[in-house]
Parts: C-alpha cells; sequence; structure tokens
C-alpha cells in the first residue's frame, strides 16, 4: 500500500508540471491542479519543479473486503518561475485515500479553508473612549519573520484552534508589534489570555470588521488595490460572496507584478498567490478585502 501511495503522489507531482501524458493512472481531483496551473498562467508564471515528502498517519486494510484507507500528511514544494525570478511556494495538506483491490477509489483534503462558522454579524466593538492611546512601531520584519516561522508549525505559547488562519494572523501582527486591549471582553478588543480570546482574534469575520474600526491599538485602512499592500498586511477572503468573511492571509512578499504572495494556516501554505483560485473552498462570486496595517 505504500508503493502504491507513492506512485499515487508523485503522478499528482508529474501533473503540476505538465508531465501528466507520461503517467498511466488517472489523477484524482485533478481540477484544483489545473486552477493552480492556469492562476499562474495568467500572471506569466510557471510551475518548473515539484517535489513533495508525506508521511502515513494510519493505514486500516481489510483484506476479507479488499479494501484499504489511509490518512496521511503531504508536504509539497513547487518551484515557480516569473519571468526571471524563481521562488519557493509550499503548502501541508491533510488527506484521505480510498483503495479497492490495490487501485485508487478516491483521494481528497480532510482539510477546509477558511472558517465556515464564522457569524454574518458582529456587534458593534465597545471601547472606552477615554483610554490613553497606546503608541508601537509596527515591524512589518518582525511579523513576516514569524509568519514564516509559524506557517506550517504551533507556537506553544499561544492556543491552537482546528480553524486556525485568523488565530495565526494575529499572532504575526503580535509579534509585530501590535499590542492586546480589551481583556478581558470577548467582544471587545483584540487579545489572547489566559487560555481565553476574543471574537476578533480567533474569528474570520469578526477581525475583518475590528482592523478598520478599532480605536486603539492595532489600526488597519482599507485599500481599493492589493498592489497598495505591503508586507506585514492583511487580506480577507469572503468565498461564498455571501457577506460572511471566512478566511485571512498575511502579506509576505511580492511579485514580479508587484502583486502579494501570502502565508495562511488552517490549510497550512506560504508564499501563494493571494487570489485563491487554485483553493478547493473558491468560488466565482468571491470578494476581497485589503487592509494596510498603520505603521506608529
Amino acid at each position: 500500500m505504500r508503493d502504491k501511495l507513492k506512485e499515487h503522489i508523485q503522478n499528482r507531482l508529474d501533473t503540476y508540471v505538465y508531465k501528466s501524458k507520461q503517467t498511466s493512472r488517472t489523477i484524482m481531483n485533478d481540477v484544483t491542479i489545473k486552477r493552480k496551473q492556469d492562476a499562474h498562467i495568467r500572471r506569466g508564471a510557471e510551475i518548473v519543479k515539484c517535489s513533495a515528502t508525506a508521511r502515513i498517519h494510519s493505514i486500516h486494510e481489510d483484506e476479507q473486503q479488499r479494501e484499504a484507507t489511509v490518512f496521511y500528511e503531504i508536504h509539497v514544494r513547487y518551484l515557480i518561475k516569473q519571468r526571471e525570478k524563481l521562488y519557493l511556494e509550499e503548502e501541508a495538506d491533510q488527506r484521505y485515500s480510498e483503495w479497492m483491490d490495490g487501485e485508487l477509489i478516491q483521494d481528497f483534503s480532510i482539510q477546509d479553508e477558511g472558517d465556515r462558522t464564522s457569524p454574518r454579524f458582529i456587534p458593534p466593538q465597545e471601547e472606552d473612549e477615554e483610554q490613553e492611546p497606546l503608541r508601537f512601531k509596527y515591524s512589518r520584519v518582525e511579523a513576516v519573520r514569524y509568519a514564516e516561522q509559524y506557517w506550517n508549525s504551533h507556537n506553544p505559547q499561544f492556543k491552537k484552534f482546528e480553524v486556525n488562519c485568523t488565530n495565526y494572523i494575529s499572532q504575526c501582527l503580535y509579534a509585530g508589534g501590535a499590542p492586546m486591549v480589551g481583556y478581558p471582553k470577548k467582544s471587545g478588543g483584540w487579545w489572547m489570555r489566559n487560555n481565553d480570546w476574543s471574537y476578533t482574534w480567533a474569528v474570520a469575520h469578526a477581525l475583518r470588521w475590528y482592523l478598520p474600526s478599532a480605536k486603539q491599538g492595532l489600526k488597519a485602512k482599507e485599500v481599493s488595490n492589493v498592489s497598495q499592500l505591503m508586507p506585514g498586511d492583511v487580506i480577507c477572503y469572503d468565498f461564498e460572496g455571501d457577506g460572511r468573511f471566512d478566511h485571512n492571509t498575511i502579506v509576505v512578499a511580492k511579485d514580479e507584478n508587484g502583486e502579494p504572495l501570502v502565508n495562511a494556516n488552517t490549510y497550512n501554505s506560504r508564499m501563494r498567490y493571494w487570489k485563491y483560485e487554485d483553493s478547493t473552498a473558491y468560488t466565482p462570486n468571491i470578494k476581497y478585502k485589503f487592509f494596510h496595517v498603520l505603521d506608529r
């Protein structure tokens, strides 16, 4: 079974770099592969090399039924060429595959992109107008350094959530120097302390509304064009276009066109093209919000 899985993974990797005609096995869920290829082509880029390491979490084999199921984790590295520039995009995926008589029946990611449980409505922030403003200098270098260090690992100083995208972004902003405020109000401020946290710290839709409306501490300005963003800024995603924001990413670099490359958690990824057109959560109705974190 391990050899069969290894062959399947290699076939998928080959497909990313347009070698699928050299393989005999049908590639499962190749729609996401095609989306990623097309997204890169539209921006004048291509995947020139693809490699991966995989770790099997469990294998369950039923010899009588001639069936097998495998839960595994795969860390994929894409070498992207855009004109004369090369950079490495990475992702870590938890997957499930099912086999019958040694043949693959299905293979898919068991991770969801974004927070589908995030509420559409967040109550207005209640803040004490008499509080002194908190002065700090936002370090984009430190925010990006943290984003790179923990894109695929857990900082034990913070709680980890099953849907971790916004918790990860909040940690990055905090590492950049943004101060926590509002403790212990769950619906006020932006904080995590004593194994408790505000909605704005960990809920995608709540952070989207907090960034442009905060009265003190972390503040951000909404900008109309993605080219106005810098490393350390935040992009919010409403995959369905229904007004509920499901996901957040942090800008860590710019590509040759001046467009952001982002890091994210839940479906852990780094240096990913910001539009998320290759995401299983992507729909044609997707909407974005671009927030430039204000320097102090």
